[in-house]
């Protein structure tokens, strides 16, 4: 059955000339042809109740979901992929496919429909490289997701474990390393990927600690984090205002966003 899973390079082959497609540059579109990656992917993505996917593709990874979890919903924004979808989905009837940007989802309605029927909800996606950020904030933003599995970009996924200091270092990592334990799960070379990128990619693991900011608290900071309006507190944080914003740890930031409240 290996080689005939969408992820087999044949398989993707043949659905690409099936259906004379390209990937698309401008949705960040790369098609991932690794069977063992995305079946391990799959499996360590706590995926047994729902699952959200974020670009299905032509449903590589979609397909190793459909077989380890309950229901998938999948965001696709490109509907020349949604006929593409139904065929090559059509063995799995616990598929949902949404023809809509993720961003524009109301993600906490969905995820609370989901919760309610499956018990439980996770993401696992392969991100384009030019929307991982506002993905990953807007996951952020949902308190009841306990696992996000994400295949980004390495350069990216280096971010996640950056220090303060360092020129990775930036509001991303500082929001996920106070939300979740990161970790690294395995690096997915640029040959698993139709076409080839030149830059590997690596899979990493949120997992949520458990927090007793409310929501309004996490998004009050988060505004923080994401805009200019911190200089003014610095001092009462007793923080040198002429620090770089990248060299202030997740503790000081948090002194300076109750210093505004």
């Amino acid at each position: 059955m290996g080689d005939r899973y969408i992820s087999a390079p044949s398989r993707t082959k043949e659905i690409l000339e099936k259906y004379q497609l390209r990937a698309k540059k401008g949705f960040g579109q790369n098609f991932l042809v690794d069977p063992v990656i995305v079946e391990r992917c799959a499996m360590m993505s706590h995926c047994e109740g729902a699952v959200i996917e974020i670009g299905p593709g032509i449903g590589s990874l979609t397909e190793q979901l459909a077989r380890y979890s309950r229901h998938v919903t999948a965001y696709e924004v490109d509907q020349d992929l949604i006929p593409v979808l139904e065929d090559t989905l059509s063995a799995y009837d616990n598929v949902e496919i949404i023809l809509q940007d993720f961003l524009t989802a109301d993600l906490d309605a969905k995820v609370e429909e989901l919760k309610n029927k499956y018990g439980s909800v996770s993401i696992c996606a392969n991100l384009p490289y030019y929307i991982t950020t506002p993905v990953l904030f807007r996951i952020f933003a949902n308190g009841q997701i306990p696992y996000i599995t994400v295949m980004v970009q390495k350069e990216v996924g280096e971010r996640f474990a950056a220090k303060p200091n360092s020129a990775e270092y930036s509001a991303l990592s500082a929001e996920g390393q106070y939300l979740y334990e990161i970790r690294k799960l395995f690096t997915v070379p640029g040959r698993s990927f139709n076409p080839s990128p030149s830059v590997d990619s690596v899979i990493i693991q949120f997992s949520r600690k458990e927090i007793s900011d409310t929501p309004e608290q996490l998004n009050a900071y988060f505004d923080l984090l994401n805009s200019e309006k911190c200089a003014e507190s610095l001092k009462k944080a007793g923080i040198d205002p002429s620090r770089r914003a990248q060299s202030l740890s997740g503790e000081e930031l948090r002194r300076i966003y109750e210093v505004l409240q």
